[in-house]
Protein backbone atom coordinates (compact mmCIF):
# COMPACT_ATOMS: atom_id res chain seq x y z
CA UNK A 1 0.00 0.00 0.00
CA UNK A 2 1.48 3.41 -0.97
CA UNK A 3 2.24 5.92 1.77
CA UNK A 4 -0.11 8.81 1.00
CA UNK A 5 0.98 11.01 3.92
CA UNK A 6 3.20 13.23 1.76
CA UNK A 7 0.53 13.51 -0.94
CA UNK A 8 -2.15 14.66 1.49
CA UNK A 9 0.24 17.04 3.23
CA UNK A 10 1.34 18.66 -0.03
CA UNK A 11 -2.30 19.02 -1.08
CA UNK A 12 -3.54 20.50 2.20
CA UNK A 13 -0.63 22.92 2.61
CA UNK A 14 -0.70 24.04 -1.02
CA UNK A 15 -4.43 24.80 -0.83
CA UNK A 16 -3.89 26.79 2.37
CA UNK A 17 -1.06 28.83 0.81
CA UNK A 18 -3.03 29.66 -2.34
CA UNK A 19 -6.13 30.66 -0.40
CA UNK A 20 -4.12 33.26 1.46
CA UNK A 21 -4.18 35.18 -1.82
CA UNK A 22 -7.02 33.81 -3.98
CA UNK A 23 -10.59 33.75 -2.71
CA UNK A 24 -12.67 30.78 -3.92
CA UNK A 25 -11.82 28.97 -7.19
CA UNK A 26 -11.62 25.67 -5.27
CA UNK A 27 -12.17 23.56 -8.40
CA UNK A 28 -9.31 25.27 -10.23
CA UNK A 29 -6.98 24.85 -7.24
CA UNK A 30 -7.81 21.14 -6.93
CA UNK A 31 -7.25 20.57 -10.65
CA UNK A 32 -3.89 22.36 -10.50
CA UNK A 33 -2.92 20.05 -7.64
CA UNK A 34 -4.10 16.97 -9.53
CA UNK A 35 -2.11 18.00 -12.61
CA UNK A 36 0.99 18.70 -10.51
CA UNK A 37 0.91 15.16 -9.13
CA UNK A 38 0.18 13.73 -12.60
CA UNK A 39 2.91 15.57 -14.54
CA UNK A 40 0.17 17.36 -16.46
CA UNK A 41 -0.29 20.88 -17.85
CA UNK A 42 -3.27 23.15 -17.18
CA UNK A 43 -5.11 25.72 -19.27
CA UNK A 44 -7.12 28.27 -17.25
CA UNK A 45 -9.88 29.99 -19.22
CA UNK A 46 -11.96 32.92 -18.00
CA UNK A 47 -12.82 36.52 -18.70
CA UNK A 48 -10.30 39.18 -17.64
CA UNK A 49 -10.23 39.93 -13.93
CA UNK A 50 -11.13 36.47 -12.59
CA UNK A 51 -7.69 35.98 -10.95
CA UNK A 52 -6.30 33.47 -13.46
CA UNK A 53 -2.81 34.97 -13.44
CA UNK A 54 -2.88 35.56 -9.68
CA UNK A 55 -3.89 31.94 -9.12
CA UNK A 56 -1.06 30.65 -11.31
CA UNK A 57 1.50 32.89 -9.59
CA UNK A 58 0.33 31.92 -6.09
CA UNK A 59 0.48 28.25 -7.10
CA UNK A 60 4.04 28.58 -8.40
CA UNK A 61 5.22 30.63 -5.43
CA UNK A 62 3.97 27.92 -3.07
CA UNK A 63 6.52 25.44 -4.46
CA UNK A 64 10.32 25.33 -4.20
CA UNK A 65 10.60 25.21 -7.98
CA UNK A 66 11.93 27.64 -10.57
CA UNK A 67 9.22 29.87 -12.03
CA UNK A 68 9.16 32.04 -15.13
CA UNK A 69 6.41 33.90 -16.93
CA UNK A 70 5.87 34.69 -20.60
CA UNK A 71 3.36 37.37 -21.57
CA UNK A 72 2.07 36.12 -24.92
CA UNK A 73 1.52 38.91 -27.47
CA UNK A 74 0.82 38.99 -31.24
CA UNK A 75 4.47 39.83 -32.03
CA UNK A 76 6.02 37.11 -29.84
CA UNK A 77 8.34 34.81 -31.80
CA UNK A 78 9.24 31.13 -31.13
CA UNK A 79 12.79 32.18 -30.26
CA UNK A 80 11.42 34.43 -27.51
CA UNK A 81 10.00 31.30 -25.88
CA UNK A 82 12.65 28.66 -26.54
CA UNK A 83 15.84 30.69 -26.91
CA UNK A 84 18.34 30.64 -29.75
CA UNK A 85 21.94 29.94 -30.71
CA UNK A 86 23.85 33.21 -31.11
CA UNK A 87 27.21 33.50 -32.83
CA UNK A 88 30.03 34.76 -30.61
CA UNK A 89 32.45 36.62 -32.87
CA UNK A 90 35.15 36.59 -30.20
CA UNK A 91 35.25 32.79 -29.91
CA UNK A 92 33.83 32.04 -33.39
CA UNK A 93 31.34 29.67 -31.76
CA UNK A 94 27.59 29.53 -31.38
CA UNK A 95 26.40 30.05 -27.79
CA UNK A 96 23.01 28.89 -26.57
CA UNK A 97 20.87 31.62 -25.05
CA UNK A 98 18.13 29.80 -23.18
CA UNK A 99 14.60 31.15 -23.31
CA UNK A 100 12.09 31.31 -20.45
CA UNK A 101 10.87 27.78 -21.24
CA UNK A 102 13.93 26.52 -19.33
CA UNK A 103 12.25 26.48 -15.94
CA UNK A 104 10.07 24.26 -13.75
CA UNK A 105 6.74 26.11 -13.63
CA UNK A 106 6.07 28.16 -16.77
CA UNK A 107 3.20 30.65 -16.75
CA UNK A 108 2.09 31.15 -20.35
CA UNK A 109 -0.06 34.20 -19.77
CA UNK A 110 -2.83 34.90 -22.32
CA UNK A 111 -1.50 32.14 -24.57
CA UNK A 112 -4.18 32.72 -27.19
CA UNK A 113 -3.00 36.29 -27.81
CA UNK A 114 -0.13 34.97 -29.95
CA UNK A 115 -0.36 33.33 -33.41
CA UNK A 116 -0.32 29.50 -33.76
CA UNK A 117 3.30 29.51 -34.99
CA UNK A 118 4.50 30.73 -31.60
CA UNK A 119 2.00 28.61 -29.67
CA UNK A 120 3.45 25.57 -31.44
CA UNK A 121 6.87 26.34 -29.96
CA UNK A 122 5.62 24.68 -26.77
CA UNK A 123 4.50 21.41 -28.39
CA UNK A 124 7.71 19.44 -27.89
CA UNK A 125 8.34 20.99 -24.48
CA UNK A 126 4.91 19.99 -23.17
CA UNK A 127 4.96 16.46 -24.55
CA UNK A 128 8.61 15.44 -24.14
CA UNK A 129 9.81 17.92 -21.50
CA UNK A 130 12.68 18.83 -23.79
CA UNK A 131 13.36 21.24 -26.64
CA UNK A 132 15.55 20.95 -29.73
CA UNK A 133 17.67 23.95 -30.62
CA UNK A 134 20.27 23.89 -33.39
CA UNK A 135 19.88 20.13 -33.73
CA UNK A 136 20.67 19.52 -30.04
CA UNK A 137 18.11 18.20 -27.57
CA UNK A 138 17.92 19.99 -24.22
CA UNK A 139 16.13 18.40 -21.24
CA UNK A 140 13.74 20.55 -19.21
CA UNK A 141 13.54 18.24 -16.19
CA UNK A 142 10.82 16.33 -14.34
CA UNK A 143 9.48 19.45 -12.67
CA UNK A 144 8.47 21.15 -15.93
CA UNK A 145 4.81 22.18 -15.98
CA UNK A 146 2.93 24.72 -18.09
CA UNK A 147 0.12 26.72 -16.52
CA UNK A 148 -1.47 28.76 -19.31
CA UNK A 149 -4.21 31.35 -19.15
CA UNK A 150 -6.51 32.49 -21.92
CA UNK A 151 -9.53 34.68 -22.45
CA UNK A 152 -12.62 33.14 -24.06
CA UNK A 153 -12.15 32.77 -27.79
CA UNK A 154 -15.02 35.18 -28.45
CA UNK A 155 -12.84 38.01 -27.13
CA UNK A 156 -11.28 40.22 -29.83
CA UNK A 157 -7.59 39.83 -30.63
CA UNK A 158 -7.32 36.12 -29.80
CA UNK A 159 -6.20 33.12 -31.85
CA UNK A 160 -7.68 29.62 -31.38
CA UNK A 161 -5.20 27.10 -30.01
CA UNK A 162 -4.48 24.28 -32.52
CA UNK A 163 -5.93 20.88 -31.64
CA UNK A 164 -2.42 19.43 -31.20
CA UNK A 165 -1.65 22.16 -28.66
CA UNK A 166 -4.90 21.66 -26.76
CA UNK A 167 -4.33 17.90 -26.59
CA UNK A 168 -1.12 18.48 -24.60
CA UNK A 169 -3.06 20.12 -21.77
CA UNK A 170 -4.33 17.67 -19.17
CA UNK A 171 -7.12 20.02 -18.07
CA UNK A 172 -8.97 22.98 -19.47
CA UNK A 173 -10.36 24.70 -16.39
CA UNK A 174 -13.22 27.18 -16.60
CA UNK A 175 -12.55 30.01 -14.14
CA UNK A 176 -15.98 31.50 -13.32
CA UNK A 177 -16.97 34.73 -11.63
CA UNK A 178 -16.83 34.45 -7.84
CA UNK A 179 -19.99 34.30 -5.76
CA UNK A 180 -21.27 37.43 -4.01
CA UNK A 181 -19.88 36.30 -0.64
CA UNK A 182 -16.50 35.57 -2.22
CA UNK A 183 -16.42 39.00 -3.84
CA UNK A 184 -17.14 40.57 -0.44
CA UNK A 185 -14.14 38.65 0.93
CA UNK A 186 -12.07 39.92 -1.99
CA UNK A 187 -12.94 43.50 -1.11
CA UNK A 188 -11.79 42.91 2.47
CA UNK A 189 -8.53 41.32 1.33
CA UNK A 190 -7.63 43.29 -1.80
CA UNK A 191 -9.97 46.31 -1.75
CA UNK A 192 -7.23 48.76 -0.81
CA UNK A 193 -5.33 48.32 -4.11
CA UNK A 194 -6.03 48.34 -7.85
CA UNK A 195 -2.78 46.73 -9.00
CA UNK A 196 -1.83 43.04 -8.89
CA UNK A 197 -1.09 42.08 -5.25
CA UNK A 198 2.57 41.54 -4.35
CA UNK A 199 2.80 37.94 -3.20
CA UNK A 200 5.56 38.85 -0.75
CA UNK A 201 2.92 40.63 1.32
CA UNK A 202 1.13 37.35 2.04
CA UNK A 203 4.07 35.39 3.43
CA UNK A 204 3.69 32.44 1.09
CA UNK A 205 5.92 29.56 2.10
CA UNK A 206 7.05 26.80 -0.32
CA UNK A 207 5.45 23.51 0.70
CA UNK A 208 7.46 21.08 -1.46
CA UNK A 209 10.65 20.87 -3.46
CA UNK A 210 11.23 18.70 -6.53
CA UNK A 211 12.50 15.71 -4.54
CA UNK A 212 9.40 15.67 -2.33
CA UNK A 213 7.16 16.17 -5.33
CA UNK A 214 8.73 13.22 -7.18
CA UNK A 215 8.21 11.06 -4.10
CA UNK A 216 4.54 12.02 -4.03
CA UNK A 217 4.22 11.15 -7.73
CA UNK A 218 5.71 7.72 -7.07
CA UNK A 219 3.03 7.14 -4.43
CA UNK A 220 0.33 8.24 -6.90
CA UNK A 221 1.64 5.75 -9.49
CA UNK A 222 1.00 2.92 -7.00
CA UNK A 223 -2.70 3.75 -6.56
CA UNK A 224 -4.80 0.75 -7.57
CA UNK A 225 -6.87 1.01 -10.75
CA UNK A 226 -9.21 -1.96 -11.05
CA UNK A 227 -9.96 -3.60 -14.36
CA UNK A 228 -13.58 -2.42 -14.14
CA UNK A 229 -12.61 1.23 -13.62
CA UNK A 230 -9.96 0.94 -16.34
CA UNK A 231 -12.61 -0.33 -18.76
CA UNK A 232 -14.88 2.53 -17.70
CA UNK A 233 -12.18 5.07 -18.61
CA UNK A 234 -11.67 3.45 -22.02
CA UNK A 235 -15.39 3.27 -22.74
CA UNK A 236 -15.93 6.89 -21.69
CA UNK A 237 -13.23 8.22 -24.00
CA UNK A 238 -14.21 5.97 -26.91
CA UNK A 239 -17.82 7.16 -26.58
CA UNK A 240 -16.70 10.68 -27.51
CA UNK A 241 -15.57 9.35 -30.90
CA UNK A 242 -18.95 7.77 -31.62
CA UNK A 243 -21.30 10.62 -30.69
CA UNK A 244 -23.02 12.11 -33.79
CA UNK A 245 -22.77 15.62 -32.32
CA UNK A 246 -18.98 15.49 -32.51
CA UNK A 247 -16.66 15.55 -35.52
CA UNK A 248 -13.69 14.49 -33.42
CA UNK A 249 -13.55 12.85 -30.03
CA UNK A 250 -10.75 12.47 -27.51
CA UNK A 251 -7.43 10.90 -28.48
CA UNK A 252 -5.83 7.79 -26.94
CA UNK A 253 -3.59 10.19 -24.97
CA UNK A 254 -6.73 11.24 -23.08
CA UNK A 255 -7.20 7.66 -21.80
CA UNK A 256 -3.79 7.61 -20.17
CA UNK A 257 -4.21 11.13 -18.81
CA UNK A 258 -7.60 10.29 -17.30
CA UNK A 259 -6.17 7.17 -15.63
CA UNK A 260 -3.19 9.04 -14.14
CA UNK A 261 -5.29 12.01 -13.02
CA UNK A 262 -7.85 9.70 -11.39
CA UNK A 263 -5.04 8.08 -9.42
CA UNK A 264 -3.85 11.51 -8.26
CA UNK A 265 -7.36 12.57 -7.23
CA UNK A 266 -7.81 9.33 -5.28
CA UNK A 267 -4.49 9.92 -3.48
CA UNK A 268 -5.45 13.50 -2.60
CA UNK A 269 -8.67 12.07 -1.15
CA UNK A 270 -6.67 9.66 1.01
CA UNK A 271 -7.58 6.50 -0.90
CA UNK A 272 -5.18 3.94 -2.37
CA UNK A 273 -7.69 2.96 -5.08
CA UNK A 274 -9.64 4.76 -7.80
CA UNK A 275 -13.44 4.86 -7.73
CA UNK A 276 -15.76 5.74 -10.66
CA UNK A 277 -16.57 9.12 -9.07
CA UNK A 278 -12.89 10.08 -9.43
CA UNK A 279 -13.17 9.48 -13.16
CA UNK A 280 -16.52 11.27 -13.46
CA UNK A 281 -15.25 14.29 -11.53
CA UNK A 282 -12.31 14.74 -13.90
CA UNK A 283 -13.98 13.83 -17.20
CA UNK A 284 -15.29 17.30 -18.11
CA UNK A 285 -12.10 19.36 -17.53
CA UNK A 286 -9.96 16.61 -19.07
CA UNK A 287 -12.05 15.99 -22.19
CA UNK A 288 -13.86 19.25 -23.05
CA UNK A 289 -10.98 20.78 -25.03
CA UNK A 290 -10.38 17.60 -27.06
CA UNK A 291 -13.84 17.57 -28.65
CA UNK A 292 -14.82 19.24 -31.94
CA UNK A 293 -18.54 19.91 -32.37
CA UNK A 294 -20.30 18.98 -35.61
CA UNK A 295 -21.73 21.97 -37.52
CA UNK A 296 -25.27 20.73 -36.88
CA UNK A 297 -24.69 20.62 -33.14
CA UNK A 298 -23.38 24.19 -33.17
CA UNK A 299 -26.47 25.34 -35.07
CA UNK A 300 -28.61 23.68 -32.40
CA UNK A 301 -26.77 25.70 -29.76
CA UNK A 302 -25.09 22.71 -28.15
CA UNK A 303 -21.78 23.15 -26.32
CA UNK A 304 -19.02 20.61 -25.87
CA UNK A 305 -19.81 20.53 -22.15
CA UNK A 306 -23.46 19.70 -22.86
CA UNK A 307 -22.51 16.86 -25.23
CA UNK A 308 -19.94 15.60 -22.75
CA UNK A 309 -22.47 15.61 -19.91
CA UNK A 310 -24.79 13.49 -22.06
CA UNK A 311 -21.97 11.05 -22.84
CA UNK A 312 -20.96 10.74 -19.18
CA UNK A 313 -24.57 10.08 -18.25
CA UNK A 314 -24.92 7.45 -20.98
CA UNK A 315 -21.82 5.36 -20.25
CA UNK A 316 -22.60 2.99 -17.36
CA UNK A 317 -20.19 3.24 -14.44
CA UNK A 318 -19.06 0.11 -12.57
CA UNK A 319 -20.56 -0.54 -9.16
Amino acid sequence: MPDLTAVREIGDRLRAQIHRVVIGQDDAVNLLLTALLSEGHVLLEGVPGTAKTLLARAFANSLSLDFRRIQFTPDLMPGDVLGTNLFNFRTSEFVLTKGPVFTDILLADEINRTPPKTQAALLQAMQERSVTLGGTNHDLGRGFMVVATQNPIEQEGTFPLPEAQLDRFMFKVRVPYPTRDQEREMVALHGHRTSMPRLTEFGLEPVADLERLLGAREAVAEIRLSEEVSDYIVDLVRATREDPSLVFGASPRAINMLAVASRALAALSGRDFVIPDDVKGLAAPLLRHRLVLAPGAELEGLSSDAVLARIIEGVPAPR
